[in-house]
């Protein structure tokens, strides 16, 4: 069998199966190479022969029903509801005030845990590359192993992350030459119907705790630093949309939640006349700087050849592409499946101003989004 993928666009009651029963999935060795191509898309961070981009043709497609009532909605780990803060519905503008005080959801006494040696080695590379101006901004990743818990099986987590966050996208994909792969992101690459178009940038992290997971973060204050993070990121995703339109709109930024965390975001409206060549437009947003870094080339090179442990296909994108809709999304807060282990993927923006202790607490929340879904008691 060729592969297949089952996923769930957020808020949606049914998921889609699409299953290719002959022949490989197509390998492409560009963003570019997307263009006249339809089916499910899964691409890496970085392109290579041994992870290209693969398109699953849909042979076959099957619709799948998901019982859960409205109610859960309100039960689940994000809390809220469809109408509130959401990813898709759009949340609130952030507040002025809100620009003020530096928040401090991540910030742990040093004593408090140990660092992994490779991560402190990682942070010090990266971040006097940002104190010597090689960077505006870098994206530091890592990755963590976990169990399997004997008798689960990735459907079961496709499931368990479907009812546990309704919110964001959830993907289950396995092909012979990417292997399996489960996401729960956020995050829009590039989602369109038609002649209209969107996409968001997604920057800025903090962690609910208490109380605060009973809203939608909106008592929290957010730092210059995720401030200055994701306003790198709209302006470069502004940069990229001015090559391929002149009608489009930002709005935002604004706080939204996405399981315990929050982020901050701004979302992108635009037309384009010609969809036929979607490649090309994706080739100038991926990576993102909300994944990788400014200036994009040097960034995308530092990470690659510094980097601890290879992305493979952690902070790529998949979803649908096809002539009548696209709903792609950047491949995060994932994990690898690989027979009784699962690699689970987390990543954070380093400014000049970043504090070690503080990344690595902003990766272990992130982790804790795939996490959870491990344990046996959920």
């Amino acid at each position: 069998m060729g592969g297949f993928a089952v996923y769930r666009l957020p808020y949606a009651k049914q998921a889609t199966l699409v299953r290719q029963t002959e022949g490989e999935p197509l390998e492409l060795s560009s963003c570019q190479a997307l263009n006249g191509h339809q089916g499910f898309v899964i691409a890496p961070f970085e392109i290579t022969p041994d992870q290209p981009i693969l398109i699953i043709r849909p042979d076959e497609t099957e619709c799948i029903e998901l019982s859960r009532s409205e109610d859960s909605f309100s039960r689940n780990e994000e809390g809220g509801t469809r109408k509130e803060n959401s990813l898709e519905a759009g949340g609130n503008l952030v507040p002025r005030s809100s620009f003020l005080v530096p928040p401090s959801s991540f910030l742990v006494p040093r004593s408090s845990f140990l660092l992994p040696r490779y991560y402190s080695i990682d942070f010090a590379n990266y971040h006097a590359q940002l104190e010597n101006d090689a960077f505006q901004k870098i994206v530091l990743a890592r990755c963590a192993d976990e169990k399997m818990p004997e008798g689960l099986e990735p459907m079961e987590l496709f499931y368990r992350a479907c009812a546990l966050y309704p919110r964001l996208f959830i993907a289950l994909v396995d092909t012979p030459k990417s292997g399996c792969w489960l996401t729960a992101t956020p995050e829009i690459l590039l989602d369109g119907q038609g002649s209209d178009w969107r996409t968001i940038a997604l920057a800025g992290t903090m962690k609910l705790e208490g109380d605060q997971l009973n809203g939608e973060g909106e008592s929290l204050t957010w730092s210059t630093k995720n401030i200055q993070e994701q306003r790198i990121v709209a302006t470069y995703i502004t940069e990229c949309l001015e090559q391929f339109t002149s009608e489009f709109r930002e709005e935002g930024p604004r706080t939204v939640r996405a399981a315990n965390l929050v982020h901050l975001r701004s979302d992108f409206t635009f037309r384009l006349s010609d969809h036929a060549h979607i490649g090309n437009l994706l080739q100038a947003l991926h990576p993102t700087p909300a994944v990788c870094g400014l200036p994009k080339r040097e960034a995308f090179q530092f990470i690659v050849k510094n980097e601890h442990t290879p992305r493979r296909y952690y902070s790529g994108f998949m979803g649908p592409l096809g002539t009548d809709e696209t709903h792609l999304y950047v491949s995060l807060r994932c994990m690898n499946i690989e027979r009784d282990t699962c690699h689970l993927y987390a990543g954070g923006g380093l400014l000049k101003d970043s504090i070690l202790e503080q990344e690595w607490q902003e990766t272990e929340a992130k982790l804790e989004t795939i996490r959870k879904l491990l344990d046996i008691r959920t």
